[in-house]
């Protein structure tokens, strides 16, 4: 061929455009399949069908956000590109493993620090918290009245808090009244050899305007009246209340004084409404005061308040102390715990608080498989009775001398979330898929798990929120829409997990709802009328 022929073909502009893109293709096919196995046509993308346990006792690699992806060696997530974590092998032992349990290598369940407990039966006894306040006996209060109308024209007990005791002149009050019975009883005694019975009706009168035997006594020795009496203490105790001043006017049976005698107090405490049923009068009681760090007080209940407050739905509960030294003073602050033993509960099983899941309808708890080499949980929903403080009364579904773990529970059930078993957030089983679905971008957030034992299908969408109040909107929201049978909304991922059955809603239908209740989620934008009207901790945009 003509050199310069050729020379002229290569100087076309779509002949040197073609020859490069002949060169990118070639380089393309000798970089991407250097790397491959097998027989043309195969599916080179990384999944098996078939997959072994290699050296160091991997089975397959998964992604932790989408379980269903399994691939035979690490990589990244061609959903979300996170980077993908082994699932190792579970040892053998006696018994076969349950293909529900949650299996954990060694490793694993030390780092997370899970810790199991043997349940046994035995006596429950419940502890309660009280907190109250010491309070004057009601029963050793009383009211220091005048005994006559006048004029108060000294007072002995100018202040609150001062002791008084019974007898003590506490008040001078001028008194024209009195001063006229003076003078019918000086008349009297000179008119008793005639009229006795004239004389012990004026000595009666001055009786009952609290004149002692001493004071007429003197009246009539001296044969001189005084405008002035003296008004006695009836009581002794503390002044709690002081209601005149010196130059009042006060009539018959006006109160002077409120005197409380503190020999004895009350420790009167807040009974909450599901804690009353363990409490009774007779029921020993100790209690401590800030005021005096260090000592313990102790005594019976004397009276439970039949009648409950309705703004803090508790009732009174009160102890009678005797207080000699006047160490306890109205209005201190007091702490007390009361054990009761529950005979009612007699031979039950008691568990720790810290082994129970509660999701507000079921109370889940996790049981450790015996016999097997690895770590293996199953989960268990039980039924619970009373709280006792620290742990809970089980009334059905666990045996005595199951092993349940205690610390950890949650990491074990994040496990059983991640492999599509039951769990705190589902309550049915799923049944992750293993193929190749999920690959499609386009449903990313969105990818679902074939439910075992029923119609409805788990999926996920992101949703917008910043607070208690949102995921309680949010979560509302999604299950009033007909078809979605569960919603729990995670606060910190913004993902909220359903299960829906999708022969009468789909996540499109679940979108829009989101959306119009002011939440953007990955799909609709909520409108800003909305947005606005939401509460200021719900707002979300920057």
């Amino acid at each position: 061929m003509d050199t310069n022929k050729i020379k002229q073909w290569f100087k076309n502009d779509y002949v040197r455009y073609g020859l490069i893109l002949l060169a990118g293709l070639l380089l393309g096919w000798l970089i991407f399949s250097g790397g491959s196995e097998g027989t043309p046509g195969e599916d080179h993308s990384g999944h098996t069908h078939e997959m072994h346990t290699d050296e160091n006792g991997v089975k397959y690699w998964t992604c932790s956000m989408h379980p269903q992806i399994k691939m035979d060696k690490a990589g990244k997530c061609p959903i979300c590109g996170m980077d993908l974590i082994p699932v190792k092998a579970s040892g053998t032992g006696s018994d076969a493993i349950d293909p529900d349990a949650i299996q954990m290598s060694e490793e694993a369940a030390a780092l997370a620090n899970v810790q199991t407990f043997k349940v046994t039966r035995g006596n429950p006894v419940k502890e309660i918290r009280l907190y109250g306040v010491i309070q004057a006996d009601e029963r050793l209060s009383e009211s220091q009245a005048s005994h006559v109308s006048g004029r108060i024209e000294k007072l002995s007990v100018n202040f609150t808090g001062e002791s008084i005791h019974r007898g003590q002149t506490i008040a001078m009050i001028y008194s024209p009244d009195l001063l006229n019975a003076q003078q019918e009883l000086l008349e009297a005694v000179k008119m008793q050899s005639v009229q006795p019975a004239l004389l012990q009706a004026a000595r009666e009168k001055l009786h009952l305007w609290k004149l002692t035997d001493g004071q007429i006594a003197s009246i009539e020795q001296s044969g001189s009246v005084s405008p002035l009496v003296e008004i006695k203490a009836n009581t002794g105790g503390i002044v709690v209340g002081k209601r005149v001043s010196q130059g009042d006017y006060v009539n018959q049976g006006s109160v002077l004084f409120d005197i409380a005698n503190l020999s004895q107090v009350w420790a009167v405490f807040d009974a909450y409404e599901p804690d009353l049923p363990f409490l009774k009068v007779g029921d020993r009681l100790e209690y401590t005061l800030q005021a005096l760090p260090g000592k313990v007080f102790s005594g019976r209940i004397s009276f439970i308040n039949p009648i409950l407050d309705p703004a803090t739905r508790t009732a009174k509960v009160r102890v009678e102390t005797a207080n000699s030294g006047l160490e306890l003073k109205p209005e201190m602050y007091a702490n007390a715990i009361v054990k009761t033993s529950l005979r009612q509960y007699n031979n039950e099983i008691v568990i720790p608080k810290s082994a129970v899941l509660w999701t507000g309808k079921r109370s889940i708890i996790y049981v450790k498989q015996p016999h097997t080499e690895t770590p293996a949980f199953l989960f268990r929903q039980i039924e619970l009775g009373p709280s006792l403080g620290d742990s809970y009364v089980v009334l059905s579904g666990i045996e005595e001398g199951d092993e349940i773990v205690t610390n950890g529970v949650f990491t074990i059930d994040a496990s059983a979330q991640l492999e599509g078993h039951r769990s705190m957030m589902n309550d049915q089983s799923a049944r992750p898929a293993t193929g190749h679905e999920g690959h499609d971008m386009s449903s990313m957030g969105n990818e679902k798990k074939p439910d075992a034992s029923s119609k409805t299908e788990h999926a996920m969408i992101k949703v917008q929120g910043s607070c208690e109040m949102c995921k309680d909107r949010i979560e509302n929201t999604a299950k009033g829409i007909a078809g979605v049978a569960s919603a729990n909304w995670d606060m910190r991922s913004k993902q909220l997990h359903l299960n829906i059955d999708p022969s009468r809603t789909n996540m499109d239908i679940v979108s829009k709802a989101l959306a119009g209740a002011g939440h953007d989620t990955d799909k609709y934008r909520a409108n800003d009328e909305t947005y606005n009207a939401l509460p200021a901790c719900c707002k979300y945009r920057k």
